[in-house]
């Protein structure tokens, strides 16, 4: 599976949703059809996943998080593992814990004299965990988080990569000035959206302009605030990038407010793919975040540990697909290239 997601160019874990032939994975024809012909190319040969058989007598798979509230993120990645579970037979239920060590021991606890064949540990924010004692006597797998040391199977987004193809988007659309209005600092997205922003710029031999990169929270109103002060710039940007959809809802509006045309003068990506993105005015380009699939990928491991294979690598990365849609196109063109036709 790992040549044929190098000879794919595309992640292991695509290559296992694509074999696996699901249908929920938010994953393109042209990504679908690439994975296979690499499979076909390698001779590879792939044995349906239901030959698999976990433990005898452990039929639930505990999916805990930390939050569902705020965001539907693990509420998807919920739905992932569930579905993937259920294939095979195995039950998927879900507890909430809101990061409290205490109240995740008490959950480990109560469920003692229950079949469990082991635990997904899912988090809104990508980020560093620590995990009581309690989970050592348990096979888990972490999703949109990880262990310091590494011991634990974690899924996580690829945002670095994810920011990489944004901007090499919008430089592909032939925009030189692109803004980056990126997340909270602290966190990892932000720190890996920023380096896949770089890396696209030094790729293309764009100076890199620290004036263009603004601090956001992820919310709209400091998008519509970050736009106002780089559309403020001696030289403004004529593309940005916002870390999420939210804030690339408040770039849009502060744009408007500046008559600035989407995206004729400015063109704007976001990052998530949520619902309301296809419905604003234009649809937003945006990055699909893959917590469905990185749920199923986390059940995929836990079923596998079951049946005695254990993973390569304690870290897979899942790709974010660009969606693009109305709010990116092609620079226009200036007076002397309209003259000229």
């Amino acid at each position: 599976m790992m040549d044929v997601a190098a000879a794919a160019g595309v992640s292991q874990a695509t290559v296992s949703l694509v074999l696996n032939g699901s249908k929920m994975a938010r994953l393109s024809d042209a990504t679908r059809r690439r994975v296979t012909e690499a499979a076909e190319r390698l001779g590879y040969k792939f044995v349906r996943r239901g030959q698999r058989t976990a433990t005898p007598g452990k039929s639930t798979i505990l999916f805990i998080a930390d939050e569902v509230s705020t965001d539907p993120w693990m509420t998807l990645a919920f739905e992932g593992a569930r579905d993937k579970a259920l294939e095979f037979g195995v039950n998927a239920v879900m507890a909430v814990s809101h990061g409290d060590a205490e109240f995740e021991t008490g959950i480990l606890a109560n469920l003692r004299e229950q079949s469990i064949l082991g635990i997904i540990y899912g988090t809104i924010l990508t980020r560093r965990v620590g995990l009581p004692p309690a989970f050592a006597a348990h096979r888990t797998v972490l999703v949109n988080c990880y262990d310091e040391a590494g011991n634990l199977p974690a899924v996580l987004p690829a945002d670095l990569l994810g920011a990489r193809v944004a901007t090499e988007h919008l430089i592909g659309l032939g925009r030189r000035r692109i803004g980056l209005i990126n997340g909270q600092q602290g966190l990892d997205n932000p720190r890996d959206r920023l380096k896949g922003y770089k890396q696209a710029l030094t790729t293309h031999d764009l100076a890199f302009d620290a004036a263009l990169v603004k601090p956001g929270n992820w919310e709209p109103s400091s998008g519509f605030e970050m736009t106002m002060e780089l559309m403020a710039l001696p030289e403004p940007p004529d593309a940005i990038f916002c870390a999420n959809d939210l804030m690339a809802m408040g770039c849009m509006e502060a744009l408007k407010q500046l008559g600035r045309r989407i995206p004729e003068d400015v063109a704007v990506i976001g990052f998530d793919d949520r619902e309301i993105a296809r419905f604003l005015h234009p649809p937003l380009t945006t990055l699909v975040l893959p917590q469905y699939e990185m749920g199923q990928t986390a059940a995929e491991l836990l079923l596998d540990s079951a049946s005695g294979l254990e993973a390569r690598t304690t870290r897979i990365k899942v790709e974010c697909e660009l969606i693009v849609r109305g709010s990116t196109r092609p620079a226009s063109m200036d007076a002397g290239q309209v003259a000229a036709q």
